[in-house]
């Protein structure tokens, strides 16, 4: 679960009644990722913003980041293993790279995005569930 301010709660309230409550018009317009904080710039996709200033900025703990890339299962994928000792083989989830060393270096651009999205999807439903 991410903290967000009460005045961020409210902003991101107010771009969800902006876009009418179709949450599939909220877009990405920008990112950013630093040691500590994902940076998410945020608008509605017809009404496109001239500078990020104008955008809804989120910033989301590294640390909240890594904890969904892992629950989404997006670093790592189903494989099968053979067991050191006793030589059978067995299925498993078998990890690419830790969360964000994933994030940062083995994913396509495709799979950044989907991960970014993901994390806006899981903000917008932590903030629906908790305050409805």
């Amino acid at each position: 679960m991410i903290k967000l301010s009460q005045k961020l709660r409210d902003q991101i309230w107010w771009l969800i009644i902006t876009v009418d409550y179709n949450y599939s018009r909220i877009c990405i317009a920008d990112h950013e990722l630093t040691e500590n904080t994902l940076i998410l710039w945020l608008e509605d996709k017809q009404d496109f913003k001239n500078s990020l200033e104008d955008c809804l900025q989120l910033n989301i703990p590294v640390k909240n980041f890594a904890k969904l890339i892992k629950a989404e299962n997006l670093n790592s994928y189903e494989g099968q293993k053979l067991h050191p000792n006793k030589q059978y083989v067995y299925k498993t989830r078998i990890q690419i790279n830790e969360p964000v060393e994933w994030y940062k270096h083995d994913a396509s651009l495709t799979e950044q995005q989907w991960a970014r999205e993901a994390m806006l999807k899981s903000v917008l439903t932590q903030l629906v569930e908790t305050e409805v």
